[in-house]
């Protein structure tokens, strides 16, 4: 068996960081190491301005009214009309173009610093998917285990969606995109029943949200609940499934000290997202871009429009098999005996296909 099928993650993912202009529109190009993609799957937020997080797919498209916030509960398009959006998927990246007010703060305000997170599924081509009780639409990529599912509501309870990955999903991230409700995410990594919030600091609890039985290596399940199965009420889902030697998600336990825990992933990592599932705190997003080497002070929180944050503290480093924690903090990322998920992609696999051993920072 090989160490891995993917031996340049950055055929699938990519962090690209850029400094404003003043412009509209604004070319952004992703420059990753394989060679510049058409990204699927955008998530873009200003690191020196308290802007919004802007989430866009090519499922659902480009333009005014498509715009997503995961630091917000609202719906397509509330910010992204008046102050910029994703106008279209480009070839090597994408461009923002400005909104109503002239402005095109999230992606090219003058000075100020940005970064986009940037995920290829199948270059937006879509298939109909009959695989559970509600029809869904999915754009697959299997070799990187990522699906972008589009479905509408039925209200009714106990119901799987069909995500097409052909493997039981490790995560899965749900927005209702027309109301102004709560982002669920699931992971295998929580105790049966049980979510988080994306836009909260809730510590993970259950609910009728999540069908547990329905997540299957063909469909992820949900119940009668408004956030995730409103009849007649579209909704955006992306789901994950580990590969390895390019993502992997999982869960350690703190320790509370500034030796914190290891956590081996197989890979040198270029993005980490995590939560303390045990408590209330904010979500952190590390990557290799905006931190070049050890430790990782620079984090952004996806439930806030905060800049950048936690200057005063080692938080992590990025190993060639994975991370080990630093700082405890206030228990964000470290909490004694709590229990934090995580979201890795790699910048290299530990060993490659043909036997090649990866380096550290």
């Amino acid at each position: 068996m090989a160490y891995t099928n993917i031996d340049d993650p950055s055929a699938y993912f990519t962090t690209t960081l850029w400094t404003g202009a003043g412009g509209s529109p604004r070319a952004i190009t992703n420059d990753a190491n394989s060679g510049n993609f058409q990204p699927d799957f955008v998530w873009s937020k200003g690191r020196n301005e308290a802007y919004e997080h802007q989430l866009y797919d090519s499922s659902r498209g480009a333009g005014t009214t498509k715009g997503l916030t995961s630091n917000d509960t609202t719906a397509e398009g509330n910010y992204s009309a008046t102050y910029g959006y994703l106008s279209s998927f480009n070839s090597n990246g994408f461009t923002g173009t400005a909104g109503t007010s002239g402005q095109n703060a999230y992606f090219d305000t003058n000075a100020k610093t940005y970064v986009a997170w940037q995920w290829k599924a199948n270059g937006g081509t879509t298939a109909s998917n009959t695989d559970g009780d509600i029809n869904s639409t999915v754009q697959v990529n299997s070799d990187a285990g990522f699906s972008i599912v589009t479905y509408t509501g039925n209200f009714t309870g106990s119901q799987g969606v069909g995500h097409g990955l052909g493997v039981r999903p490790d995560v899965v991230i749900i927005k209702n995109r027309e109301q102004a409700l709560n982002w669920i995410v699931w992971t295998s990594s929580l105790a049966s029943g049980n979510f988080l919030s994306l836009d909260t600091t809730n510590a993970a609890s259950s609910s009728s949200r999540i069908y547990q039985n329905g997540y299957t290596t063909s469909t992820f399940g949900i119940g009668a609940n408004n956030s995730v199965n409103k009849s007649g009420i579209d909704y955006i889902a992306y789901c994950f499934a580990s590969k390895q030697g390019y993502s992997k998600f999982g869960k350690y336990v703190g320790n509370g000290n500034s030796n914190g825990p290891f956590v081996y992933t197989g890979f040198k990592p270029a993005f980490i997202m995590m939560k303390n599932t045990s408590a209330a705190s904010n979500w952190y997003m590390w990557d290799n871009k905006r931190s070049s080497f050890n430790p990782i002070k620079d984090g952004l929180n996806p439930n806030t429009s905060n800049t950048t944050q936690g200057a005063a503290y080692d938080m992590v480093d990025f190993l060639s098999n994975g991370f080990k924690i630093r700082d405890y903090a206030d228990g964000t990322w470290n909490g004694s005996g709590n229990t934090l998920i995580y979201m890795a992609f790699a910048e290299n696999p530990f060993v490659t296909s043909t036997g090649i051993m990866g380096t550290a920072r």
